[in-house]
């Protein structure tokens, strides 16, 4: 053997023995979310949603008629339980909100103390329109969930829970409160998962259709979890040695020094 290739032999020995132990990870070291991705979002739902009024929500009324000044008693706020009412206004405005109590009441202007603890937020504005009709002809009540929350987990910007301060929202609106998908989002794949009346039911929404708007999960509920799945890039890519940049560095110097020596040698 040549002087030169006694040389060249060991440096090409050692980098084949580098590259070929940059090997893939074992399937059972996937990363998290790669595994069990339904169970993971049944149990965020079963410990967020609240398809009912629960203890500790924040409720926000309003009652309106034709004449506003016959059901100025029912909106009651904290301007005139003081006695005091802004100044240029001769009624408040402020809607009024409700905290529910460990009891699972509110304490209402006129009505008094009403059970809402199981009741939708629908049931209890049917209840408040028919019960305030006694005092009032044809009166209407904005009626919405302060707290109104949901969660967003998976190939997102931002994955957590978020709060909608305005009672309502759309799958859209909260993926894009979630700073909307990464590139290693499934378009096609989107996983809600909603809990009503103990019942958990799972609905995989594909964004790429417009008829996912007519879906009865395009408008999300209290409590939803939306799971983005992750594409085939990112299944791939977690299965990568963290280590294969340094490995394929290492081994594009080692080519580089290779080339040096077979140039002086030749020399």
């Amino acid at each position: 053997m040549s002087r030169m290739n006694r040389t060249i032999f060991p440096i090409f020995a050692f980098l084949f023995v580098l590259v070929t132990s940059c090997k893939t990870r074992d399937k059972t070291s996937e990363i998290n979310y790669m595994q069990n991705v339904e169970q993971l979002a049944e149990e965020t739902a079963q410990r967020t949603a609240v398809s009912t009024i629960q203890k500790g929500d924040i409720l926000q009324a309003f009652v309106t008629a034709k004449d506003m000044e016959v059901v100025r008693p029912f909106n009651q706020s904290y301007y005139s339980q003081s006695g005091v009412t802004p100044t240029g206004s001769s009624s408040p405005s402020v809607e009024k909100q409700y905290l529910v109590s460990s009891e699972g009441t509110i304490d209402f202007p006129v009505l008094g103390v009403l059970q809402t603890e199981g009741k939708t937020v629908e049931a209890l504005k049917a209840e408040l329109i028919q019960r305030i009709s006694a005092y009032v002809k044809s009166p209407n009540v904005s009626l919405k969930l302060v707290n109104f929350k949901v969660t967003v987990l998976g190939e997102v910007a931002r994955p957590g829970q978020y709060t909608i301060p305005e009672g309502q929202t759309t799958l859209l609106n909260a993926i894009g409160l979630a700073g909307d998908l990464t590139m290693y989002g499934k378009r096609d794949d989107i996983l809600v998962v909603r809990n009503e009346n103990g019942n958990l039911t799972r609905q995989r929404i594909n964004l790429m259709n417009a008829e996912f708007i007519n879906s009865p999960y395009f408008q999300l509920k209290q409590g939803d979890v939306i799971y983005v799945s992750a594409n085939p890039t990112k299944d791939k890519i977690s299965r990568l040695d963290p280590n294969t940049g340094t490995y394929i560095a290492i081994a594009g110097t080692i080519i580089g020094l290779a080339g040096i020596f077979i140039t002086v040698f030749k020399n």
